[in-house]
């Protein structure tokens, strides 16, 4: 809980098991994130080995963040959490559906 544990973390794993994505994407993917943020979100992450981080050289340099083998085992968990919240955002009463 202590790395999951902010509030935009799982969200950022979520997206990131998409696939690699840039800074920029992931900003895109959750626009109420502060630029602080999602780079103190995404450095807590590296630290704790669930998501590496490749910077390409050039002008400007292109950096890319993609989840660790550690990052991709939380996809069950990810998938769990996300199932939750669909069946909780949904109105009293409405039909279950797939």
């Amino acid at each position: 809980m202590r790395v999951l544990g902010g509030r935009w973390r799982i969200v950022l794993v979520y997206y990131l098991l998409e696939g690699t994505k840039r800074f920029s994407d992931l900003r895109r993917a959750v626009p109420r994130i502060s630029q602080r943020m999602l780079t103190l979100d995404l450095r807590a992450l590296e630290e704790a080995g669930l998501v590496s981080r490749t910077v390409h050289p050039g002008i400007p340099a292109r950096v890319d963040y993609a989840l660790t083998e550690e990052g991709r085992r939380l996809r069950a968990v990810v998938d769990v959490l996300a199932e939750a919240g669909e069946r909780l955002g949904k109105p009293q009463g409405a039909a279950a559906g797939p």
